[in-house]
């Protein structure tokens, strides 16, 4: 899979997450985190970033990454139901990330003190 296939990848996602709010919550997981609001999403966000964290951990000591690669794509999946509920979607993130890129992460975080 090349870089363009994997940006299509979270294009996509972010596409079928907006069209899935509006779907009926007994069809789609998606719809009814939506109904359940935002403290609800936060909630599934919270719980998939510690399983991420323990499956590093994990990873670390057995040298086997796929828990924590799985742990990590609901991680995402979540985080991006997330930006959906708010209005924003992956490209928001990729281009907060790509306006990193000439700068130093310590730049970075000297930055966030200005806004």
């Amino acid at each position: 899979m090349t870089a363009t296939d994997k940006l299509d990848v979270l294009a996509e996602l972010s596409r079928i997450l907006e069209e899935r709010k509006e779907s009926d919550d007994d069809k789609s997981y998606v719809a009814s985190l939506h109904r359940k609001g935002l403290n609800k999403i936060l909630e599934k966000v919270g719980e998939e970033a510690v399983e991420t964290v323990l499956a590093a951990k994990d990873a670390e000591t057995s040298g086997d990454n796929r828990d924590v690669i799985y742990e990590t794509a609901d991680l995402w999946f979540h985080s991006l139901v997330m930006l959906s509920h708010l209005g924003e979607d992956a490209s928001a993130v990729l281009s907060e990330l790509a306006r990193r890129f000439d700068m130093s992460g310590l730049e970075e975080k000297a930055s966030r003190n200005k806004h």
